[in-house]
């Protein structure tokens, strides 16, 4: 299920209704069980209440931690990236000079092809697929040309050295892909969220019915708060959109390719 699909707008609006909707739904169940019987006190609505909103806290503290974790290691992969391209940039300079000018001129193209799959708010699969062919042919070129240059001289130190260089930049693809891309939150977690917030929200309802308490003005502030902290998950477990990280290390590295240094 890709969940990438719902607009984060549609996120924040949803959630406000269901809190909204629950709370009053709640609410009249209280309030039929409050007239059908006075032996319904509010002391043991109050713990089991409590006991659910203490669960629906800790679940959502537990889902931040997940995708803030997951935010980290992404910008940490991109810094890491752009090291590893500038790495074999500078090494390729060791190349003949027809191999240096098609290497430097692969990474560069490399570059720009991450920051231009960035740009976006969202990614389709079918861009996607076209961006990951694109790189893993510019890798397969570039490691063409490592291995020529290599088996003219098998204890090249030189050589060695851009190998470990082009290594490091398929490995941190390799992870950019998996941890930023492919990797979400499962949606077992978020059943469980929205599931809990649900019945928090039913039994708080379902508490101010059976005290015969009018409904709180207020009830529009817990259903925004909520609304504004699944959201905000939802929208660091996406790779696009306003949350994504910063790419100012590609950035930085796309204007020292293009000085020709």
């Amino acid at each position: 299920m890709n969940l990438d699909l719902v607009p984060i707008w549609v996120v924040f609006i949803g959630t406000v209704l269901l809190v909204m909707v629950f709370i009053e739904v709640g609410y009249r169940l209280g309030g039929i069980a409050h007239r059908k019987s006075v032996d319904e006190k509010e002391t043991p609505v109050s713990g089991v209440s409590a006991t659910v909103l203490g669960l629906t806290a800790f679940i959502l503290a537990f889902s931040f931690s997940i995708v803030t974790q997951r935010y980290d290691t992404r910008k940490t992969l991109v810094r890491d990236e752009a090291d590893a391209v500038r790495t074999a940039y500078l090494r390729a300079g060791f190349l003949p000079a027809s191999d240096r000018a098609e290497s430097r001129r692969m990474l560069t193209e490399y570059v720009q092809e991450r920051l231009h799959i960035t740009r976006g708010s969202y990614v389709g699969q079918e861009e996607l697929g076209r961006a990951l062919a694109s790189s893993e042919s510019i890798h397969r070129r570039l490691w063409d040309i490592a291995v020529v240059n290599a088996e003219r001289d098998m204890n090249s130190d030189v050589a060695a050295l851009y190998i470990e260089s082009l290594n490091e930049i398929m490995d941190v693809h390799a992870s950019r892909l998996a941890i930023g891309v492919r990797m979400r939150m499962p949606i077992g977690i978020w059943i469980v969220l929205y599931s809990l917030t649900i019945l928090g929200m039913v039994s708080m309802g379902y508490h101010a019915g059976i005290a015969a308490s009018k409904r709180s003005n207020a009830t529009w502030v817990l259903a925004v708060s909520f609304a504004m902290v699944i959201t905000l998950i939802a929208a660091l477990d996406r790779p696009w959109g306003a949350t994504m990280v910063t790419q100012q290390p590609l950035v930085d590295l796309a204007q020292f390719m293009r000085s020709g240094r």
